[in-house]
């Protein structure tokens, strides 16, 4: 067979194989656009203004009359590494324990439940792990539902 037969083939290949790449990418994408739409749609929101820079220390706010402190060990807060959650409550001891759902704000991660145990009358901890979204955000919204009293949001960014 001729070279220059033989370089042409070998060129039609190579962008074959690229373009098969470029489908196997693409298609799911594709397939999808409503997913696609909603990824780049759930960008922060006004609502998603971050209340909390867990990184420097514990973030406190206001539930039903009692103050809400949340604390997340060890610092540098970061996602997939095992992590101690600490609630501490103001005024009177609960009637059950608090538990955190994690999430990020505008985007469904699934359940992830730190389920909370009492240390004293006021501290609750629990063990948890903060996942890496494949998205890229950093922002995740630690929500503290204190039973017979409500919820408090904080909303902080982690380090990946």
């Amino acid at each position: 067979m001729d070279q220059g037969v033989k370089n042409m083939l070998r060129g039609f290949w190579i962008t074959v194989e690229k373009f098969l790449i470029l489908v196997s990418v693409c298609l799911p994408i594709l397939m999808n656009p409503v997913a696609l739409w909603d990824a780049i749609a759930a960008g922060p929101t006004p609502g998603d203004v971050v209340n909390c820079d867990i990184q420097r220390g514990p973030c406190t706010q206001e539930l039903a009359g009692m103050a809400v402190t949340l604390d997340i060990l060890p610092r540098p807060v970061k996602a997939m590494k095992d992590l101690k959650f600490r609630v501490t409550l103001s005024g009177e001891k609960p009637a059950r324990a608090a538990h955190i759902d994690l999430g990020m704000p505008g985007m469904d991660m699934g359940p992830n439940r730190v389920e909370l145990r009492p240390v004293t009358d006021k501290v609750y901890e629990g063990q948890g792990v903060i996942v890496r979204c494949p998205s890229g955000r950093r922002t995740w919204k630690a929500t503290v539902t204190l039973p017979e009293s409500g919820k408090v949001e904080f909303l902080f960014d982690v380090i990946y």
